[in-house]
């Protein structure tokens, strides 16, 4: 049985995705990764949070703004498993009330159908 692929290997497929598109959308080049997951030691986790790191941020940011959005968050998930925690779900609708389009994606394919649809590029 083969297991599902990790939340990391799915954003780097999505990312190769939007490097192969983005001769055509240019658009694609702005969308980036928010490091603010992950498993750190108290000094740094500590160091973090004095720089404004916050639990539950997107992991992804698309810049561009369309439809009467500013911009689009993307919150990664594997697959399978996954889940969304509540403070993820609280930065989902706040940045939802300011304008923004915010999702959550399970795995790298849906990454791409929500990003394709947001951008209207047809696949």
């Amino acid at each position: 049985m083969m297991s599902c692929p990790t939340e990391a290997v799915e954003q780097a497929t999505l990312f190769h995705w939007a490097a192969m598109l983005s001769g055509r959308y240019p658009e694609l080049m702005l969308l980036f990764h928010i490091p603010n997951g992950g498993k750190r030691g108290k000094a740094e986790a500590a160091r973090f949070k004095a720089e404004g790191v916050k639990p539950g941020v997107p992991d992804l940011f698309l810049p561009v703004a369309r439809d009467g959005y500013h911009g689009l968050f993307v919150e990664m998930k594997r697959r399978e498993g996954g889940r969304v925690s509540k403070e993820q779900k609280k930065w989902q609708t706040e940045l939802t009330l300011q304008g923004y389009c915010a999702v959550v994606c399970r795995g790298w394919e849906d990454a791409m159908w929500q990003i394709a649809n947001y951008l209207d590029i047809d696949i």
